[in-house]
Order: C-alpha cells, then structure tokens, then sequence
C-alpha cells in the first residue's frame, strides 16, 4: 500500500498536466559542458545522456511490476546513482533492497538481507532513495517503512547520521519520504518529504523548507548544491524551490506538462540543474546544458529518477 500512495500521487497529477508538449531545448543554454545524466525506468532500464551506459536492470528482468506481496504496476527500480568518475553506476530496487551494480560501481552492502526485509513481504519497506558519498566507497539509502517516516541505511563509507524515526515530530508527521541529497563533504545529508518539509542530518545546515506552505503539487525530489550551502526542491508540475545559497534557475510550474515531474538533479561542472519527467523528458533550467531525453519516445514504464554525471565521461 505504501508503494500504492507514492504512485497514486503521480497518477493524480498525470490527470491534471495535460496539454501541449514543452521541449527542454527550448529552455536549455548553450554554453558547452561535459556534464552527462542517466534516465532510469520503472523497469530498470537506463537512458544515458553524455555519459556511458553499462548495462540496464531491465535487461535481466530484475524489477517486474507487481512483484510478489506488492503493488508495484509500473516497476520496482525507483533510484540510481553514479560512481564517482561516471564511469558506473548502482541500481536501487524499492521492492527487495537490492543494489545492482554496472560499469565500475562496486556493491558495499545492500538492505536485502537487513533487519528491515526480514519477515513478510507486507512488512518490508520501500526503499525510494539511493545516494552515494562524494568518493563514489559507499552510499546511504532512504525507506519508507510502515510508519510513514524515512529511515536511513548506510553502506562503505556512508556514515549514518540519523533519519526521521530518530527525530521527535511534535506536531506530527505530514509528508511523506520522498528524496534525499548529501554535503559536499559527506558528512551529513538531507531527507526531503513530499509536503515540503526538509530535515538535516550530521554536518546538514537547515537553509528552509516549504514545509507547512501551499504547494500546487506534491514534492517529489532534490538537489544539493556544490558547496552544500542550500538545496532546490522540485515539486511534481516542475515547480522549483531554491534555499540557502541555491541559485533559483527557473521552472516550469507555469507550464502544462505531458507528464509530472518525477526527479531532479544539479549540473555537476556548471550552473543549472535539471528535472526529469515520467514520460522521460528532461528539462534543462539555470545554464544546464540539454543533452538529449525520452520525451516522445515509446517506453515500457515510466522513468522514475535522474542522476547525474560527477564528472566527464567518455
């Protein structure tokens, strides 16, 4: 049922974003980069833009929809990250905690086999979040569990600085877990919900939130800056919402989209950012440069997540 809530909200908004089809190239900059990302499906499959691709989840059939115990209709896979030289990346499967791994992404551990996956499928959480330290030798993943709160594992060198269960929620919870981003020097880390609501972590300094705010749309992901002095959130019609020292690059909370808005993720090697879309189209914002999306294009299921390139690949 949780997986159900998560994917009842992005139906909902599907229904209200219909309209004309709005291109990213048209909203992208020119200015060259190296930068690159990487699209990825419900299914597993991966879309890579400026960037190698190494292989997909999809291929080996390892995130079906509706696995066993669970209503998952568009796939398990909900969450990737880079390695640190882009040359690999890690693979997050909400259904099981597992963690493939491709290119020169090396597995430090995985939530399968946890304490959190023990028992029957009914009590497993859903893990929704994968994000790796800045040296590419370990990375955290964010669960939703049956309580409604995120809670937080850590892999290699991905210290665990605390999640929501660890916090005391006087006036309760709203939101619901929904993206997470770490410093700049991994020490610390945010967990942002779907109301809005940030929470820091470790070295993680609290720049604002749209917590307690009218939102026109849930919020569904994001983003760090480089120095880790403030943070985007994207909301699910492409509204975005800059903190702390996160240059405001533009959004597309104006516009009529085909699709809603499923992820976001910061240019790596200049300004900018850029959102993500279900159907797969991306959205080039504040001097990211547009290297290429889904949009129109047939897919299997849904994307569900963007990640960047660290660093430039070849």
């Amino acid at each position: 049922m949780k997986a159900c809530r998560r994917l009842a909200v992005l139906l909902l908004v599907c229904l209200s974003l219909t309209g004309v089809n709005v291109t990213a190239a048209g909203l992208a900059s020119a200015t060259p980069s190296h930068a690159g990302y990487r699209l990825l499906a419900g299914d597993g499959g991966v879309f890579a833009f400026g960037a190698p691709f190494e292989g997909s989840a999809a291929a080996e059939a390892r995130c079906p929809a509706n696995p066993p115990g669970r209503e998952m209709p568009n796939g398990s896979c909900w969450s990737m990250a880079s390695t640190a030289d882009g040359r690999g990346y890690w693979i997050l499967d909400a259904y099981n905690g597992d963690i493939y791994t491709y290119g020169d992404a090396v597995s430090y551990g995985q939530p399968a086999g946890t304490a959190a996956y023990s028992g029957g499928t009914e009590f497993w959480p859903n893990s929704i979040g994968l994000v790796a330290t800045p040296d590419g030798r370990g990375y955290w993943v964010l669960e939703e569990g049956l309580s409604g709160l995120g809670s937080v594992q850590s892999f290699g060198d991905a210290a665990n600085y605390g999640d929501e269960i660890t916090l005391s929620h006087g006036s309760g919870h709203v939101g619901a877990p929904v993206g997470m981003a770490a410093t700049a020097d991994g020490k610390g880390y945010w967990i942002v919900d779907s109301d809005g609501g940030v929470f820091s972590f470790g070295d993680a300094r609290f720049h604002g939130s749209m917590g307690g705010r009218h939102l026109n749309a849930p919020v569904v992901a994001m983003a760090a800056t480089r120095d880790g002095g403030g943070y985007w959130l994207a909301a699910a019609d492409g509204g975005v919402f800059s903190f702390g020292d996160a240059a405001f690059g533009g959004s597309l909370g104006s516009l009529k989209l085909n699709a809603p808005v499923v992820g976001m993720a910061r240019n790596p090697v200049g300004p900018g950012y850029w959102l993500a879309a279900a159907d797969g189209g991306v959205f080039a914002l504040g001097g990211a440069p547009f290297l290429g999306s889904m949009g129109g294009k047939s897919l299997n299921r849904p994307v569900f997540a963007i990640s960047p390139v660290p660093a430039p690949a070849v």
